[in-house]
């Protein structure tokens, strides 16, 4: 099977995802003037998730979304539902408390459970899966992961854990590469497209307008704000920025603190029964916790899906084949002849501390981004509190706006250089 070069077209990457999608969205351009409670401006996770829970509160919303919904990250990431929001929330904890810092854990694990009741309520076929593990290929990091376990056993995490080392691995990931780990039953795995797509059409019935093919190109401030695209406008009570990485200047306040970065998978050959059960015998997720990690699942139709790497460039590489299969062997040597069907990439929003930024422009302008790489759970949580606090039914969304976040250094066209410099000392010191 030849493959084909990644291409960013107003349709979806050509990914696994996009040939299993469970159908075509056909939504509207936005051709003319129109007024809603509420603009959304996004239609990946956050701004899918956000439309969903205010129409369950009897608002009239409509979705911007500059191409088709699930075009960005939301339609082509790892797929892995992993609990937890942010990275060590504890950094945090002189601007937001020990208070805050509980908060954001149990709102971790209500991430989770959010996309999980979701697909069970509304029956999303998704390919939901329960299971994930933490893998250590350091002692270094089989102490983290150990930390970690016992942190979440006395936080009273609800799902079992089971912490491994050597012997105990090869019972999910037959692969000499990892010293130990931890299965986590509370985290899991899905098809990302399907789900957006699937949380989409439930809003729709719920009375959201979805408009693609519309981006936006500004917005007025006031009390009543305008949102103009390219060929109409919506004013609106409220408006919600969920562009993530794909913002661009519209707003640069929150456009300068979120990095695009490129990130890739690819997808082999469909794998014989004896050939999967033997790799991956449990059919988790799995990721490792190196600062350049891989992560890898089985599709539903049991394909190795393998991601590993972060492009801080802006250009996609030149072959994504050849970058990611010898990381893949590293894994599984037992796949050096399989084939690969599939390749594809695109931008995701990284943050500098790794903590997604979650508050208010204005009164009535809200945003949420900078995933940096979790936003399958994050963005639900996200899009749980920004319609909280539109509703005025809680002021959860106060713990993530105390959060300070760094502008990046270096204006537009020096801030990726600088941070892949960075991001090099990091690796550096982790190889040392």
């Amino acid at each position: 099977m030849k493959l084909k070069a990644p291409v960013h077209t107003p349709d979806h990457a050509d990914s696994y995802y996009a040939a299993t999608k469970n159908w075509q969205t056909d939504y509207p351009q936005l051709l003319d003037h129109a007024t809603y409670d509420v603009c959304i401006v996004g239609g990946g996770f956050t701004g899918v998730a956000t439309a969903l829970e205010l129409a369950e509160q009897g608002y009239g919303v409509a979705v911007l979304e500059a191409r088709k919904v699930g075009w960005g990250a939301s339609g082509r990431n790892g797929g892995q539902l992993i609990r937890g929001i942010g990275e060590a929330p504890e950094q945090f904890v002189n601007q937001i408390g020990q208070e805050g810092v509980a908060a954001i854990h149990q709102m971790g694990v209500e991430a989770v459970e959010i996309v999980r009741e979701r697909v069970r309520q509304f029956d999303i076929q998704c390919d939901l899966k329960m299971g994930y593990m933490d893998a250590a290929i350091k002692p270094r990091q089989l102490a983290d992961i150990t930390d970690n376990y016992v942190a979440l056993k006395q936080r009273n995490y609800p799902h079992r854990l089971l912490l491994l080392h050597e012997q105990g691995v090869q019972e999910y990931v037959n692969s000499k590469r990892y010293i130990g780990g931890m299965v986590d039953m509370g985290s899991g795995h899905l098809h990302p497209l399907n789900l957006c797509l699937g949380e989409a059409r439930v809003a729709q019935q719920l009375g959201v307008q979805f408009f693609e093919q519309s981006p936006v190109v500004n917005i007025i401030k006031r009390n009543r704000p305008q949102v103009i695209t390219d060929k109409g406008s919506i004013t609106c009570e409220f408006v919600v920025l969920a562009g993530n990485a794909y913002l661009g200047n519209l707003e640069p306040k929150i456009g300068k603190k979120v990095l695009p970065a490129g990130s890739y998978m690819i997808a082999t050959e469909k794998l014989e029964d004896h050939l999967w059960q033997s790799l991956m015998p449990n059919d988790c997720a799995v990721c490792d916790t190196s600062i350049a990690l891989d992560y890898f699942r089985l599709s539903a139709d049991k394909r190795l899906l393998f991601g590993g790497l972060c492009n801080y460039s802006g250009r996609d590489p030149r072959s994504i084949v050849s970058s990611l299969r010898p990381k893949m062997i590293k894994v599984f040597p037992q796949l050096a002849s399989t084939a690969i069907e599939f390749q594809w990439g695109g931008m995701i929003g990284i943050g500098a501390n790794r903590m997604p930024q979650i508050g208010r422009l204005e009164t009535n302008i809200y945003y949420a981004q900078a995933y940096s790489g979790h936003g399958v759970n994050a963005s639900h949580m996200a899009g749980r509190v920004v319609a909280e606090a539109i509703c005025q039914q809680s002021r959860r969304i106060d713990t993530f706006a105390r959060i300070r976040h760094m502008t990046f250094p270096g204006g537009l066209y020096l801030r990726s250089p600088l941070l892949a410099l960075g991001m090099l000392w990091h690796r550096l010191k982790e190889a040392v």
